[in-house]
């Protein structure tokens, strides 16, 4: 039985990112874990200025004395909120028949402790967005860009609103990350009866645009499925975008992050500009 690490923050777009998990486990045996962390920098020690010799040193203890019980409350508080929303994912998994629930909350970065939690996992699912989501509406989440970039495993991130997935499009340059994505296609049955659609955006060399393309299709025809092939022109992420729009495609694979650092810092990556615009969900492949 494989496994879905499904990283949750309790707001709407974590919520969407359940009904994509939960698609998931019911066309293939998933079990998911759910990861609730709540941030450290919430539960961090008091550490007070020394304000003992313009206050006196018995006003300074009673601040310090408050302090610490207000910290206490506010973990005490963080705690609940954890449990509240671990519970209401498990409630939400079990209406749909899915028992293979894992819970766990965390104490720490997000960043730091998934890795250690991705290792036995085979995807990982977060929403692109989290509940700070009204705010800066064209940005990432805090946490999705970093995760990403870091992560050994294909990372779901998921949209602000589900829709079920017939058609997926798979964006393939040739690259590595690329090739890992044909692969998990080959391997990956909750897919296998799905209308496929396979891009090569030719920027410069068609030719090569062409042989990638059809290297891509023989391996996935082995394992069953007829693409759809087709070489665009242009610039990638807008004709992607045209192109999920066109044919109405329900789901994204491409390869994550493989330009220059240098060429990132001029204009942004594709990955990031592509997760920042869609509105369908993208699994990204390092």
């Amino acid at each position: 039985m494989k496994k879905i690490l499904l990283c949750t923050d309790g707001s709407a777009y974590a919520r969407v990112s359940y009904e994509y998990a939960a698609w998931l486990a019911q066309r293939k045996s998933f079990a998911i874990q759910v990861l609730y962390v709540t941030d450290s920098r919430g539960e961090q020690a008091v550490q007070a200025p020394d304000f003992s010799g313009s206050i006196g040193i018995n006003s300074y203890q009673q601040l310090l004395n408050e302090l610490v019980e207000l910290e206490a409350a506010r973990a005490k508080v963080n705690h609940q909120r954890a449990k509240i929303i671990l519970q209401e994912a498990q409630q939400f998994f079990s209406e749909r028949g899915i028992n293979t629930v894992k819970l766990t909350h965390e104490t720490g970065y997000l960043v730091d402790l998934f890795h250690k939690l991705e290792r036995d996992s085979d995807l990982i699912i977060l929403g692109k967005r989290g509940e700070n989501a009204n705010f800066a509406t064209e940005h990432l989440g805090a946490n999705v860009e970093r995760i990403v970039r870091s992560s050994h495993k294909p990372c779901l991130v998921t949209p602000g609103e589900f829709k079920p997935i017939n058609r997926i499009l798979l964006a393939y340059d040739g690259g590595k990350s690329c090739q890992k994505a044909v692969n998990y296609l080959s391997k990956t049955s909750a897919f296998s009866d799905l209308e496929l659609h396979i891009i090569c955006v030719a920027t410069r060399d068609e030719e090569t645009a062409r042989k990638n393309l059809e290297v891509a299709s023989e391996i996935v025809r082995t394992t069953g499925f007829n693409p759809i092939c087709e070489v665009l022109h242009g610039n990638p992420e807008s004709e992607m975008e045209k192109y999920v729009t066109a044919k109405n495609i329900d789901l994204l694979l491409m390869g994550a992050y493989g330009h220059s650092r240098i060429r990132h810092l001029v204009i942004g990556s594709t990955t990031a500009q592509m997760l920042r615009s869609s509105h369908i969900p993208v699994v990204l492949f390092r």
